[in-house]
């Protein structure tokens, strides 16, 4: 039972999001807003023990959402076979872009920080 209240709170979150970004014409996707709402929602226990069921019932069962992209994958074998390639260079350089962000900002905060201290 709490897995299902769980997984109504992360759905009622995803349609707050959804209704507040369509209905102010934000600029932000639904499902980031009802993130944020989530997280804020977080901190109070009767929504973060019911999300924690179901969090932990998805993450168990984590490796059957990708049933769906490798079927994707099989049935558009052809276009991965004349796209690959850049895919791989996309994927690969987005990647290696986004931990360079990372560690940049780990290490500017991580400075920030040290000079407080002192």
């Amino acid at each position: 039972m709490q897995g299902l209240r769980g997984l109504a709170w992360l759905l009622a979150m995803q349609s707050i999001g959804e209704l507040l970004a369509r209905g102010f014409s934000l600029p932000f996707p639904g499902p980031v807003i009802g993130m944020t709402l989530l997280l804020l929602a977080l901190r109070v226990p009767a929504v973060r023990e019911p999300v924690a069921a179901c969090a932990n019932f998805l993450l168990s069962h984590l490796s059957l959402l990708f049933v769906p992209v490798g079927v994707g994958v099989m049935t558009h074998l052809g276009l991965v076979g004349q796209y690959g390639g850049r895919m791989l260079i996309v994927i690969v350089l987005s990647t290696w872009i986004g931990l360079a962000v990372t560690a940049l900002a780990l290490h500017l905060l991580g400075r920030r920080n040290n000079a407080k201290v002192r």
